[in-house]
């Protein structure tokens, strides 16, 4: 094989590596909107765990107690949205957890303002001003989700709004410095857990498909 075709073959193979690359970043970084419809099939159905001849949903029953009232409010509102799943919400739910924190951390909500409520970007937003005003900087740094678990779902019938409260265990490191760039709290070196429950919102009636993050707690 000659020295062109040769480099020809691994300039491909380079090319091939980063467009799948490309894919898994953006598909991470679209959370919560809803994938392309597609055409079903068996196997497609299978892994969407879908209620089939009146069985037991394991979408839902695998991520809450199935006698609960969030279970009965899950299902309810797959009724009124059949491309709801509840797994595919978590999925989001961690992907969103992880660039809200962040663009939080790094006092800087533009690219993240489509997940948050009005209130909730204006109580951020005055954290990261105050910040600004005492010209303090915070460097953190997130090396993952340990934890993650659905602990509530509601659902209004009337109004079609759905809320799920999700419970996070992150793993995170963060320093505070000053003006002169001199660490005035905590450590680089030091991984800590945080442990967050965040609520997120949806009118399953409307067209938009992104959840808002609606409130917060620790």
């Amino acid at each position: 094989m000659s020295p062109a075709i040769i480099e020809i073959l691994v300039l491909a193979g380079i090319a091939i590596f980063l467009v799948l690359r490309l894919k898994n970043v953006l598909g991470t970084r679209e959370g919560f909107e809803k994938p392309p419809l597609q055409e079903s099939s068996p196997s497609k159905k299978n892994r969407d765990f879908r209620v089939i001849d009146g069985g037991e949903d394991t979408d839902i029953t695998d991520n809450i107690d199935k006698k609960s009232p969030s279970a009965d409010a899950l299902a309810r509102m797959k009724k009124v949205d059949n491309g709801f799943l509840v797994n595919e919400f978590l999925s989001g739910a961690r992907s969103a957890y992880e660039m809200i924190l962040m663009a939080f951390e790094n006092g800087d909500l533009k690219e993240v303002e489509v997940f948050l409520d009005a209130d909730v970007q204006d109580a951020f937003q005055q954290v990261i001003n105050t910040r600004a005003e005492k010209k303090l900087k915070v460097v953190a740094e997130f090396y993952g989700i340990r934890e993650l678990s659905l602990k509530s779902a509601d659902f209004d019938e009337k109004t079609k709004i759905a809320e799920l409260s999700v419970a996070f265990t992150g793993e995170l490191s963060s320093v505070v410095k000053n003006e002169e760039g001199e660490i005035i709290e905590g450590d680089a070196k030091q991984v800590k857990r945080q442990k967050d429950t965040w609520t997120f919102s949806r009118d399953l009636s409307s067209t938009d498909p992104n959840w808002l993050l609606v409130a917060t707690s620790s």
